[in-house]
C-alpha cells in the first residue's frame, strides 16, 4: 500500500440521500474522492478490462453501450451509458438484487474529481440490519484500490490475503465503517440504531464478530 490508511479515508467525502426510481423509494449512497490524475486516464483505468483487474478484480464481457459486464466474485450488468470521460453508468445485479451505479468525472484542481452513486430500492430490513456501510465500506475499498492504481498502473491487484495488508485494511474499515454511521446519523436515523448497524456491518466485512467493538 502506498498511501496510508488515514490518507484513504480522508480523501473521501460520503453521503446518503433518499430518491425514486420509476416510482418506488430508493436509496442513494454516494462516495466521492479526487485523484491526481487527468480525467481521461482514470476514465481509461475504469473502463479497460485489464486496467480494472489490477484495482477492483478480473472483469469480462462487452465493454460497449449495451454491452454486459461481470466482475469475478462479484456483481454483473448492464452499461447503460458511457459518455467518454464524463460518464459511466451500469446496472449492478448481486445477489438477486439490480441496483444502479453512476461513476460521475469531473475536472478538479487536483485533477480528476470522481463521484460515485450507488442508487437501490434496499429493503428496510437490511438497511436496519447493516445500515449505507454495506455499500459505502465496499465503494471505498474500490476508490482506493483505484488510487493505488493509478500510482502504480502496472502493478498487480493489492492482495488483501497479504498478512501486511490485514492490519492496514481493517484499518481503513474501521474508520470507513464510522463515518458512515455519522453520515446515517445526520440522514436521521437513531443514533444508536446506527452504530449497531455498523458494527454489525464492519464485523461482516473484518469476519470478526467483535470488531465493531
Amino acid at each position: 500500500m502506498i498511501f496510508s490508511p488515514a490518507d484513504h479515508f480522508d480523501a473521501v467525502r460520503r453521503s446518503i440521500s433518499t430518491t425514486s426510481r420509476d416510482g418506488r423509494p430508493m436509496r442513494m449512497v454516494a462516495v466521492c474522492r479526487n485523484y491526481d490524475a487527468a480525467p481521461d486516464g482514470v476514465w481509461d483505468a475504469l473502463t479497460t478490462p485489464e486496467r480494472i483487474e489490477r484495482w477492483l478484480g478480473p472483469t469480462t464481457g462487452e465493454f460497449r453501450l449495451g454491452g454486459r459486464f461481470a466482475v469475478k466474485d462479484n456483481a454483473s450488468g448492464e452499461i447503460l451509458a458511457c459518455e467518454k470521460p464524463k460518464l459511466l453508468r451500469v446496472t449492478w445485479e448481486y445477489g438477486g438484487q439490480v441496483s444502479w451505479v453512476d461513476a460521475i468525472l469531473s475536472r478538479s484542481k487536483e485533477g480528476t474529481s470522481l463521484v460515485v452513486e450507488h442508487t437501490g430500492a434496499v429493503p428496510p430490513e437490511m438497511w436496519d440490519q447493516f445500515g449505507p456501510g454495506a455499500v459505502g465500506i465496499g465503494w471505498e475499498m474500490a476508490l482506493m484500490g483505484l488510487a493505488e492504481h493509478l500510482v502504480r498502473p502496472n502493478e498487480p491487484r493489492l492482495d488483501p490475503a497479504d498478512p501486511e495488508m490485514v492490519n492496514p485494511l481493517n484499518e481503513l474499515m474501521a474508520s470507513s465503517s464510522a463515518a458512515w454511521a455519522d453520515a446515517s446519523v445526520a440522514d436521521g436515523t437513531d443514533p444508536e440504531q446506527a452504530r449497531a448497524a455498523a458494527d454489525r456491518c464492519l464485523a461482516f466485512y473484518t469476519g470478526n464478530p467483535s470488531a465493531g467493538g
